[in-house]
């Protein structure tokens, strides 16, 4: 008798505090990453600094979180994901999706336990970053090898899926039913949605990062690229980056300065397009939809729009999908549901 294969799927995230209490202790989690913040001497410097910088930053931090709720709602959105991805998988394989956060809770161990006790037979690894970073995808993997150990089920690794065809589709699916709202007369080519800008935002990044290496800003820029080829719009667009932490210098231009920019050129409508993210959280919800659109409204920018992350769309669930089965040799039907975008130069 046939049995069908048994697999985990280890969905990756940043985390976020489930109450204001939790604010301080998930910042000093993040301060203390040292692939977040590389210190001399770190060994013996790393937790006091984290702890020091965690208490000065949670009450605005904290502030924040209220005005969206009180809490994050990644791991509830991760969740739905999740759900949508072990229904998705189990057409083809008796599919555990779990879910493990890298700063606050579900930790990567309390996952590893999880998946024993399933007594799965290999291991899925599926950061949901698009793009690959060290400080995202690096050290969710990195924590995963520290606290993984010996373990003799088999790991498979997904590393990035900027470029997938599923997830540039769902992009410019959020995107077109962005910019309709932008003409009530709904046109395809009206002059409303042809005079919006396109600003796409991704998280930032030290730029003592790209200079090590790290691939996160030309993976970044080949997703817009695609987006933009395969929605086909006539719209000036631009990228920027959001979220700087200290006082180094980081990936440019900011998101502040291209909504000044933008303001000083006169554009009246601006579309912002969370690129790298796959989830809602305090970035997009309070950064974005709440600063930075009330930082637009006193510079005169008539009309201003955050497109929403692709979150459990069924086109980004079968991508994920695809990710998975291709990972573990099983073969998907799922990238014929779209025409794929045109190859990266």
């Amino acid at each position: 008798m046939h049995t069908r294969r048994r697999i985990g799927v280890v969905l990756f995230q940043l985390g976020g505090p489930d109450s204001l209490a939790a604010v301080e202790p998930f910042l000093y989690n993040l301060f203390c990453d040292p692939d977040i913040i590389e210190i001399p001497l770190g060994f013996l410097l790393r937790k006091p600094l984290a702890k020091w910088i965690a208490r000065r930053r949670a009450p605005k931090a904290a502030a924040h979180y209220a005005e969206i709720g009180g809490s994050s709602p990644l791991l509830d959105l991760t969740k739905l994901q999740a759900r949508a991805l072990e229904e998705a998988l189990r057409l083809h394989v008796d599919a555990d999706v779990v879910i493990a956060m890298r700063y606050w809770h579900p930790f990567t161990d309390e996952v590893i336990r999880e998946l024993q006790q399933a007594q799965v037979e290999e291991i899925v690894l599926l950061p949901l970053y698009p793009q690959y970073s060290f400080a995202t995808t690096g050290s969710s993997l990195n924590e995963w090898r520290r606290r993984y150990g010996g373990n003799s089920i088999p790991v498979r690794t997904i590393e990035r899926f900027y470029e997938h065809p599923l997830y540039i589709e769902t992009q410019v699916e959020k995107i077109r039913a962005s910019l309709a709202h932008f003409d009530p007369a709904r046109q395809p080519k009206s002059q409303g949605q042809e005079r919006t800008h396109l600003l796409f935002s991704a998280h930032g990044l030290p730029q003592s990062f790209i200079e090590r290496g790290d691939p996160y800003q030309k993976e970044v820029e080949a997703t817009v690229r695609l987006v933009m080829e395969q929605g086909g719009w006539p719209n000036p667009h631009s990228l920027c980056y959001q979220s700087k932490v200290g006082p180094q210098k980081w990936l440019e231009p900011s998101l502040d300065d291209e909504i000044h920019r933008l303001a000083h050129e006169e554009v009246n409508q601006v579309l912002v397009i969370p690129i790298a993210f796959v989830s809602e959280h305090i970035e997009t919800l309070h950064e974005i939809n709440i600063e930075t659109r009330e930082e637009a409204e006193k510079l005169g920018i008539g009309m201003f729009r955050m497109a929403p992350a692709v979150g459990a769309s069924p086109k980004f669930i079968a991508c994920l999908s695809d990710l998975v089965l291709t990972a573990v040799g099983l073969p998907s039907t799922s990238t014929t549901v779209v025409q794929k975008p045109p190859a990266t130069p």
